[in-house]
């Protein structure tokens, strides 16, 4: 048997398992995300449920590979972010303290070699990044980390986008022959699908950011590790276009805001899920739209590694427009309500 598939199917069980148990943790700690009138839920739900995708991915690891010097580095890393988000969990982390965690776990990879060194000149010979390594890096990780962390918004969504994209990038991986990245994705896919039993609308437990943050911070580590072996193209194309569907409803946020004249990191409820929700659909139906859209950017990514440069912009350029004629269509980009306070998330749990 492939490793990758011992490693997938070692952290689907592992996390399929552990779930309840971490459940059960998660309220006696009062880890427990109470409803309100902005919320979907009505009873107060156990979150701090990325305890069982970490531990579904470690044991993956741990039983398929060899741990090198960057696999380790890799593991403390999720190990740290993993610290910021039960934190965040328990006690609620002010926006700066938890950047501050984020990029603390960046640096862990630094620290271990993991950084990205040089991109793909489309035009040419490759761009040696140098000083700006460490700043790309830590940009690049931040932003993957947050961007799925934004996604947790719905029974199963971050779960579910991030198994496509983790299948995904685990399908390029095989192609090229990148066997390490191929192994990690494939606990990564599992260990959230694991998960995702118990998430799916009517969800049991949350993942909160324990899990959102831990799930972001891997993908972006594992790409970057790819950047050591393959055309830094393909390792940083490929999972952008795969999170295509967090990274643009972020995007938006940004845009709506600033064209508000609201501060951009003030949350509102404008996002994608809220939009779909605020059409009429139900949970469970904008969860699997949203999964469709995550599905078919998993494919137009693994195109981009087999066709031509020309074909590959055009694919990025149909994508682009597509998803801005989508955000304009649902109104996405438009100021649909109030800025919520402080203390509100932009979660729609």
């Amino acid at each position: 048997m492939q490793t990758y598939i011992v490693a997938f199917t070692v952290a689907l069980a592992a996390a399929y398992f552990i779930t309840p148990h971490i459940k059960d943790l998660a309220i006696k700690a009062g880890a427990m995300d109470a409803p309100d009138a902005r919320k979907v839920h009505t009873i107060p739900i156990p979150r701090m449920g990325g305890l069982a995708i970490y531990f579904g991915f470690v044991l993956a690891v741990l039983s398929s590979m060899h741990i090198s010097h960057e696999i380790l580095g890799l593991l403390l890393g999720g190990t740290v972010i993993l610290a910021v988000g039960i934190i965040d969990d328990l006690r609620q982390l002010p926006a700066k303290v938890k950047l501050l965690g984020q990029i603390a776990a960046a640096a862990v990879l630094i620290m271990f070699d993991i950084r990205i060194e040089w991109l793909t000149n489309p035009f040419g010979d490759m761009i040696y990044v140098e000083y700006l390594s460490i700043p790309l890096t830590v940009l690049w990780v931040v932003s993957l980390t947050n961007t799925v962390n934004l996604i947790d918004g719905l029974d199963g969504l971050a779960a579910g986008v991030s198994t496509i994209a983790s299948i995904t990038i685990l399908l390029v991986a095989l192609e090229q022959d990148f066997w390490t990245v191929a192994i990690l994705t494939a606990a990564l896919a599992g260990s959230a699908l694991g998960f995702l039993q118990h998430n799916f609308n009517p969800a049991k437990i949350f993942m909160g950011d324990t899990g959102s943050m831990f799930l972001g911070y891997m993908l972006a580590a594992v790409s970057v590790l790819g950047t050591v072996k393959s055309a830094a193209t393909i390792a940083l194309v490929v999972p952008i276009v795969a999170l295509g569907l967090p990274i643009m409803d972020t995007a938006f946020a940004i845009i709506r805001r600033y064209m508000s004249g609201r501060p951009i990191f003030k949350p509102d409820k404008g996002h994608l899920h809220h939009r779909l929700l605020a059409l009429g659909l139900s949970q469970k139906q904008a969860v699997l739209l949203m999964y469709v859209i995550s599905g078919c950017l998993g494919v137009s990514a693994i195109a981009l590694t087999e066709v031509s440069k020309v074909s590959g912009a055009l694919i990025l350029l149909l994508i682009i427009t597509a998803a801005f004629f989508g955000a304009k269509k649902i109104g996405v980009l438009k100021n649909n309500d109030g800025v919520l306070k402080d203390s509100d998330s932009v979660k729609s749990h």
